[in-house]
């Protein structure tokens, strides 16, 4: 079972929202290249509303993803997409199916 998690809620700028989309959705190749990235969900909660979910064993695993190709790519066009700055939430799972 994952023990770490991430939860990134962010906030589309009025008429941005299929980039958002469309950037979430090319972000795949990149996750699925970083071996310690256990599960990566990338997630439209609402109208303009989006966030990205994913889980790791260890908080080795978990720094990497942070100081990886998809954060980086995040972060670069934050201003461009997003009303908001990303806030990144970090978890410890207790339980999972």
């Amino acid at each position: 079972m994952p023990k770490l998690a991430l939860y990134v809620p962010l906030k589309a700028k009025p008429g941005k929202e299929r980039d958002v989309a469309d950037f979430l959705t090319s972000a795949l190749p990149l996750v699925q290249a970083e071996p310690g990235t256990l599960t990566w969900y990338a997630i439209e909660e609402g109208p303009g509303a989006y966030a990205i979910f994913d889980t790791f064993d260890t908080e080795e695993d978990r720094q990497a993803h942070l100081d990886g190709k998809v954060a980086a790519a995040l972060m670069d066009k934050a201003e461009e997409l997003f009303s908001e700055p990303p806030q990144i939430h970090k978890f410890t799972l207790l339980a999972a199916k």
